[in-house]
């Protein structure tokens, strides 16, 4: 088995019966039925965080490889200190980070396989949120689903919330983003594109003759800098010219 790698401005384009299936699968799963699983949504994540506690969770080694940010934080960095380091249970839809982390004080915020288990409706709450507590020239590192991926293909008839976004039989949801849909996420919050792309990978199992494509969305938006305080010449010039 194999798994190949590449990235590229455009999710990918689904064979016909796969457009068919789409096409298919276009009822709605009842607004009563809607209402209930976003009143449930964190007891049905904490069930499956209890499932899967030791097997579902893997050592993430290509987030160092795919975002500099985080080099540092998995090296044995001098000025580590675990006393520092303070765990906290957070809605990022609802609490406020400010009751836990000061203003203006994060060099990097990870999204990764977060913002698309969040309500479409509610997903500007959390980068707003995440906005407040972020430094002044950093960024968000984000990585998720991407439309078209091969886990929205294979949801059945009658998992569909609304476009993109699909319930699981669990009750756990899921959102499949496109660049456009995250850049306007992002940008409408005040943060500035730096990078968005999909990413594209492809397992095969020759034995089996199988070929699973998965498609992600990765991307860096920056809360941009703060502009530097005028000089005294230059308030000096300023003055002049008025």
């Amino acid at each position: 088995m194999t798994s190949l790698q590449r990235k590229g401005p455009q999710t990918r384009i689904l064979s016909t019966g796969e457009e068919e299936k789409l096409k298919r699968d276009q009822a709605l799963v009842s607004a009563f039925k809607q209402q209930k699983l976003e009143k449930e949504a964190q007891k049905n994540w904490d069930l499956f965080y209890k499932r899967n506690s030791t097997n579902f969770f893997k050592d993430r080694h290509w987030t160092t490889r795919e975002f500099e940010e985080l080099r540092s934080c998995r090296e044995q960095h001098p000025l580590y200190n675990a006393e520092r380091c303070k765990v906290f249970q957070c809605d990022l839809t609802r609490d406020d980070l400010l009751d836990h982390i000061p203003p203006e004080s994060v060099d990097a915020v990870t999204l990764i396989f977060v913002l698309s288990a969040v309500h479409p409706e509610k997903m500007h709450l959390v980068l707003l949120n995440v906005y407040k507590v972020l430094k002044p020239g950093r960024s968000v590192l984000f990585r998720d689903y991407g439309l078209n991926d091969h886990a929205m293909l294979r949801f059945k008839a009658g998992s569909k919330l609304g476009e993109n976004f699909y319930v699981r039989q669990d009750g756990t949801r899921s959102y499949f983003f496109t660049d456009e849909f995250l850049a306007k996420l992002f940008v409408d919050a005040g943060y500035e594109e730096v990078v968005n792309e999909y990413v594209f990978r492809e397992t095969v199992n020759k034995k089996e003759g199988l070929c699973v494509p998965r498609v992600f969305l990765q991307s860096k938006f920056r809360k941009p800098p703060k502009d530097p305080a005028p000089t005294t010449d230059s308030a000096s010039l300023l003055r002049k010219e008025f």
